[in-house]
């Protein structure tokens, strides 16, 4: 077949169409975010109830026009007190875990961010136990007494007794009371609190030979309620009594019978709580002849006194 004979013209033409059909692309430029480092997440133990939050943000593009952190989860809302800053301090923290955000925006709208946690550990207890001795006189008193009579005098020997017993064939109870001093614990959570009382073995009032008698001698540890002063006291001006988480002692036939590490936790948090007027002793049936007798704070040997071991 021949080739058909394109005149200048025609290819001119043909070129000029071909031409005008091109379009040309726009420069499309793509924008980057700012890149968020918020900072590595942290840990502390409360009291302490601050931490120091700072970012770092990079952007190749353009400069940043804005910061903010936020709180994104957390056991309470603290305060941010610059949250408009790459840096800040954050108060009023309480234990739990934490997600703090920061945010970055750049110059021409774009935003980053990036998060990191803050973990705030309960405050640490003391693990080990603190001995405490009881108040010694006058916050130590024993009475001797009934209904119409009193025998709560010094010249009965300084001992704490829970006893049912009689003085000059008159009946009388003989219960005692007894202080520690929790003034530096007015503010502590108790974890624990045994108390321990020991026999006396040189009883001065029951049958004067041995501290434990009878067959009905289990008695109660108790909460006294109520201010008690033994330069004044009297078996009819006794304090009150809280049998509230109140502690039995059961009967024994022992003679002798040391009563250590009582769990009195309840009783020194109540004390703690709603006031310390300190422990009573009284036998849970006042019937003769029964006695339950231990030495007090004034024992020639310490190892026998009172001891009331707190953890906390």
């Amino acid at each position: 077949m021949k080739a058909p004979n394109l005149t200048f013209p025609t290819l001119a033409m043909a070129s000029l169409l071909l031409f005008s059909c091109q379009k040309n692309s726009p420069l499309v430029v793509e924008r980057k975010p700012p890149v968020v480092n918020a900072g590595p997440s942290q840990t502390l133990t409360l009291p302490s109830d601050t931490v120091y939050l700072s970012g770092k943000v990079t952007d190749s593009g353009s400069t940043i026009s804005g910061y903010l952190w936020s709180e994104v989860s957390g056991p309470n809302v603290p305060v941010i007190t610059a949250e408009g800053s790459p840096s800040t301090s954050v108060t009023g923290l309480i234990a739990g875990t934490y997600i703090f955000q920061l945010m970055a925006t750049d110059s021409f709208g774009l935003t980053g961010v990036d998060t990191l946690q803050v973990i705030v550990n309960p405050a640490q207890k003391n693990t080990s136990p603190v001995t405490l001795a009881p108040i010694d006189n006058p916050y130590e008193f024993t009475y001797i007494g009934n209904a119409t009579t009193n025998y709560s005098e010094p010249q009965y020997p300084k001992e704490l007794g829970a006893e049912a017993w009689t003085v000059n064939s008159v009946y009388v109870a003989v219960r005692a009371v007894f202080k520690f001093d929790l003034a530096s614990l007015s503010n502590t959570a108790i974890a624990s609190a045994s108390l321990s009382l020991y026999s006396n073995p040189t009883p001065g009032t029951a049958n004067l030979t041995t501290p434990n008698y009878g067959t009905s001698n289990a008695f109660y540890i108790q909460r006294v309620s109520s201010s008690w002063d033994p330069t004044t006291a009297t078996w009819a001006t006794q304090p009150t009594i809280d049998t509230t988480a109140e502690v039995l002692i059961p009967q024994t036939n022992l003679s002798t019978l040391d009563i250590t590490n009582v769990d009195v936790t309840q009783l020194v948090k109540n004390m703690i709580a709603s006031g310390n007027y300190g422990f009573e002793i009284r036998l849970q049936n006042e019937v003769t002849y029964n006695s339950r007798i231990f030495c007090s704070s004034s024992y020639s040997d310490s190892t026998k006194r009172p001891q009331l071991v707190i953890t906390y």
